[in-house]
């Protein structure tokens, strides 16, 4: 099928395949579309259709995820925000320390490209792709490094988005703990938001918070890897997107105004991170996951079990 519209002379054509792309999205969007279904829902699309907005779909996506954390903010308390980042502190110093100390191991265990294997290290222990995306300029990787530690990541935080929910029900998790849990063992900012939103509101709350306190350990991860690499000349990109989250908590905390636009904020919010895994899923393919090799994705599916079966048990005792 395909449309012609004509305006000053200029034709623009829909493909079939534009238009079921668009369809899909726009269907991510209504309230009746979980984030797990608009993942699977764009994987699927892309494999049977192709994606014909690729790079405009990655640029959206990041851009989208930022915008829709921020106005997760307005449903927040700063005191709940604070009481639930001191938690997380523990966790967070403690995993990440390990699996990048874990993760040097395996990069000379199973002979992988130094900065392949960084990446990748620093994309499980923090924040998916978008701690890959901050330190590989400094590792100075070539492009099919990066991809292939962003190819893995992706694909096991697709995996995650998928199956936590779950694990968490079957391991009898209550919210707190699943959120915390989420904020923890999924890479990804995308996927811990779509997971703990699956789970419940406090989920929600509790794994945004921390994920995006864990995602500031870009900064001295940074630093360091300024140390490792030897490189001096990189600059250090600093998370912006996560000061506005907190603006948002004080905002909802102290401003009684705001209360009631709240609601419409959140539900435009949800729906901006169910569309992003849309995108996210567009993105991904078998031809991607074929292109990884198997030792970059054994490494880092053994980093995943570590940090997903220690964290568990560590907030299991706990409870």
């Amino acid at each position: 099928m395909k449309i012609i519209h004509s305006e000053k002379g200029l034709f623009q054509q829909f493909t079939t395949q534009k238009v079921i792309f668009l369809i899909c999205a726009f269907l991510c969007l209504m309230p009746f579309i979980s984030s797990p279904i608009a993942l699977v829902l764009g994987f699927a699309v892309a494999q049977i259709f192709g994606n014909p907005y690729e790079i405009q779909s990655r640029k959206v996506s990041s851009t989208l995820l930022k915008v829709a954390v921020v106005g997760l903010g307005f449903g927040m308390n700063i005191f709940s925000a604070i009481q639930a980042g001191k938690e997380g502190i523990v966790f967070t110093v403690v995993s990440i320390s390990t699996l990048m100390i874990l993760g040097f191991l395996f990069t000379k265990l199973f002979k992988i490209e130094k900065a392949t294997g960084y990446l990748i290290s620093a994309g499980t222990a923090i924040c998916g792709g978008s701690a890959i995306a901050a330190i590989a300029p400094i590792t100075k990787a070539k492009p099919n490094q990066i991809s292939v530690a962003l190819a893995v990541v992706f694909t096991l935080n697709s995996i995650a988005l998928l199956i936590f929910p779950p694990l968490g029900h079957l391991f009898n998790l209550s919210q707190h703990e699943f959120g915390l849990w989420c904020a923890i063992a999924i890479h990804d900012t995308s996927s811990v938001v779509g997971a703990a939103s699956k789970y419940g509101e406090e989920a929600l709350q509790v794994a945004t918070t921390v994920k995006l306190a864990r995602a500031l350990w870009i900064i001295p991860l940074s630093f360091l890897t300024l140390l490792f690499f030897k490189n001096t000349t990189s600059k250090i990109n600093i998370p912006w997107f996560i000061g506005l989250f907190l603006i948002a908590i004080c905002v909802n905390t102290y401003v009684p105004f705001v209360h009631q636009f709240s609601p419409i904020i959140i539900d435009l919010s949800k729906a901006a991170l169910t569309l992003t895994l849309f995108l996210i899923g567009t993105s991904l393919s078998f031809k991607m996951i074929k292109n990884i090799g198997y030792k970059p994705l054994l490494m880092a599916i053994i980093l995943w079990v570590i940090i997903g079966v220690g964290s568990l048990i560590m907030i299991m005792n706990l409870a």
